[in-house]
């Protein structure tokens, strides 16, 4: 299991999950005390849903699709748990939680791009 992979899924897992998290009305009113706009909650669906398949992609490609999904499943149910803790004691840091998340992500895979590139 190589850790950078494991820190782009992660992290790409809990911005897609705090995503879809935040297009539900209660949750985005819990955090920025309003109802959320009907485009804002196309948008976070969308990145969401594009975050989880990038991070499958990521762990399929970066450990092989032999190993790959079950560590995408793992880090999927961390990211989960995580964002659960988050939300029922710090609901407020969850925007900010996640574009962290989603920077942890950018680094190893940057870093894996520049590597393969010539």
């Amino acid at each position: 299991m190589t850790p950078s992979i494991l820190a782009a899924n992660l992290g790409l897992s809990f911005a897609a999950l705090a995503a879809l998290c935040l297009s539900l009305n209660r949750h985005h009113a819990e955090v920025f005390d309003r109802k959320a706009e009907r485009a804002a909650v196309l948008r976070l669906r969308a990145f969401g849903w594009a975050a989880i398949a990038a991070s499958l992609v990521v762990a399929g490609i970066g450990e092989g699709w032999a190993f790959g999904p079950v560590q995408w499943i793992g880090a999927l149910t961390g990211a989960a748990l995580g964002l659960v803790l988050l939300l029922s004691y710090r609901p407020r840091y969850v925007a900010p939680a996640a574009l962290v998340a989603l920077g942890v992500a950018a680094v190893p895979l940057s870093l894996a791009a520049l590597a393969v590139s010539p």
